[in-house]
């Protein structure tokens, strides 16, 4: 079937659309990580209790307290979060219009599958990151995202056309979408990981003394930042796995082996078993702290890596990067 070029151009608007829609979110949420807040003591409200272990005792009159109304942290994060709602929208419009242009899977070159794992990322955001301490996060998720499809839109932009008959399989639809999909989320990993490196490494300074302590102390707690990483890590890695076997399976298919050592296949491997040793780590005393944080950090590179560099660079039997 002929491509419906008309599709192809508002799917093109959508896309640029949602970049910049998700422009205007980080610079809110920016606004927001800025202007917050870190008490020098937090705790918990305390009771005056008795002292001889009894009730609470209460004394004066009740008053009544009245909620503080927001702070204006709080409501440039919210708007903040609404607008990466509407940046959403329209990139999976920009994706579906893509697909309908084209009468197939709208994941067949390096655009296309970037564009995905990036709305995969932000759609694991927007499940993850919510509530005042996590939403601080989004500044430096939405940093990634932005630079990958200024990537994607700049870089790798491809017409819209057909693929490549190697490509034009039921395969495509199921392999492909399952890895770009664990690829985003790891993007939320990843940033997760190297902030609590971060928050780790600098946040014990003076808040004078340095503008990493300052920065750090904005940050979510190490602990938290280390279990979003371990979670979204938790749900991407058997996605990643399950992608990698299927694509054995489409490999033997299509090529009569399961399994050829093909520079994609290769580097694929890497990124699991760097990952699988990052949940290993995770899960060993003495290791769950940096030492595993950087293990996962290297798995997020090796996805890096094997995205553009093997891609682009090197040539294989996985030479579909669509690049005119």
């Amino acid at each position: 079937m002929p491509i419906d070029l008309t599709l192809s151009h508002y799917s093109d608007l959508a896309f640029g659309s949602s970049f910049a829609v998700y422009l205007i979110a980080a610079v809110l949420l920016v606004a927001e990580f800025a202007s917050s807040r870190v008490p020098a003591n937090a705790s918990a409200p305390r009771a005056l209790v008795a002292s001889g272990g009894g009730p609470p005792v209460i004394q004066g009159p009740a008053k009544v307290i009245v909620q503080p109304s927001r702070s204006r942290a709080e409501r440039l994060g919210r708007m903040g979060q609404s607008v990466i709602g509407v940046g959403f929208g329209l990139h999976v419009a920009s994706i579906a219009l893509r697909g309908l242009a084209t009468h197939r899977a709208p994941w067949g070159n390096m655009y296309e599958f970037v564009s995905l794992a990036c709305a995969a990322g932000v759609l694991a955001g927007l499940v993850i990151l919510r509530g005042p301490v996590l939403r601080r996060l989004w500044s430096f998720a939405l940093l990634g995202v932005l630079l990958l499809m200024f990537v994607a839109g700049d870089l790798l932009y491809t017409t819209a056309a057909p693929v490549v008959p190697a490509l034009q399989s039921y395969w495509l639809i199921i392999h492909v979408s399952i890895v770009s999909t664990g690829s985003g989320v790891f993007l939320i990993s990843g940033v997760a990981s190297a902030l609590f490196i971060v928050r780790q490494r600098y946040s014990g300074e003076s808040r004078q003394a340095s503008l990493l302590g300052r920065f750090a102390q904005r940050l979510p707690d190490a602990a938290t930042l280390d279990r979003v990483a371990y979670r979204t890590t938790i749900f991407a890695f058997p996605l990643f796995s399950a992608g990698v076997i299927l694509g054995a399976v489409w490999a033997e298919a299509a090529w009569g082996r399961f399994w050829g050592w093909d520079p994609k296949e290769s580097t694929s491997f890497l990124a699991w078993v760097i990952y699988a040793a990052y949940l290993h780590a995770r899960a060993t005393s003495g290791w769950r702290e940096g030492k595993a944080a950087w293990i996962n950090i290297a798995g997020f590179t090796a996805m890096l890596f094997n995205l553009f560099v093997i891609n682009i660079v090197v040539s294989g039997l996985h030479s579909y990067a669509g690049l005119n």
